[in-house]
């Protein structure tokens, strides 16, 4: 009798419905992941920015990757287009209103597969206190052991949002914003990510 109990016990554990996926923090300590976007200026030309602080969580299996998933928060009063006095006014409460909306977050709720290695992610995204449903198109970058001990993995991501969703009162000139997340993670338990 023991020895069934022991039998299931063993066969629990092992089934793949059980199993849980990798867990990996976001490199920001080496500064291997990064949080931009990009939009039009007057349709003349693409205006690119990044936001400089943010973190994350995700997980990831490589045999059933369905079970991934993935959030984060962004600090958004980090924000950085290489211009100072454009900065300011997109903190302001005419665009991001920063004063009162300091974060961003993201949160997934599925992962499909669509290739090798693409995927669609959907996911809430939260921006000046407004949540909508949002679909990124990731392609993997690739997976393994890093020099120093430690797994990782990356993956690119991209979505386009309509301003006008988020309620940006003045953002008629840039109605919709590209944004590009490229993420690489470091796998738990070892997230002493070397800054290299």
């Amino acid at each position: 009798m023991r020895k069934l109990v022991f039998t299931l016990l063993a066969a629990m554990c092992l089934s793949p419905a059980l199993v849980q996926a990798d867990e990996y923090v976001v490199d920001t300590k080496g500064a291997h992941a990064f949080v931009q976007f990009r939009t039009k200026h007057l349709g003349f030309s693409w205006l690119y920015g990044q936001f400089t602080r943010f973190d994350g969580e995700f997980t990831y299996d490589e045999k059933s990757p369905e079970k991934s998933s993935v959030q984060m928060t962004v600090d958004v009063t980090s924000l950085d287009t290489n211009h100072g006095e454009r900065d300011k006014h997109l903190r302001t409460d005419e665009f991001l209103n920063v004063g009162k909306y300091a974060s961003a977050t993201f949160k997934s709720t599925s992962y499909q597969p669509t290739g090798e290695n693409t995927a669609k992610l959907t996911g809430d995204l939260t921006l000046l206190g407004v949540t909508k449903e949002v679909v990124f198109d990731v392609d993997v970058i690739g997976g393994g052991r890093d020099p120093w001990g430690g797994y990782r993995q990356g993956f690119e991501a991209r979505t386009t949002i309509s301003t006008a969703d988020f309620k940006m009162q003045k953002a008629a000139g840039f109605p919709e914003v590209e944004l590009i997340i490229s993420i690489e993670g470091c796998k738990k338990p070892n997230t002493n990510c070397r800054v290299e």
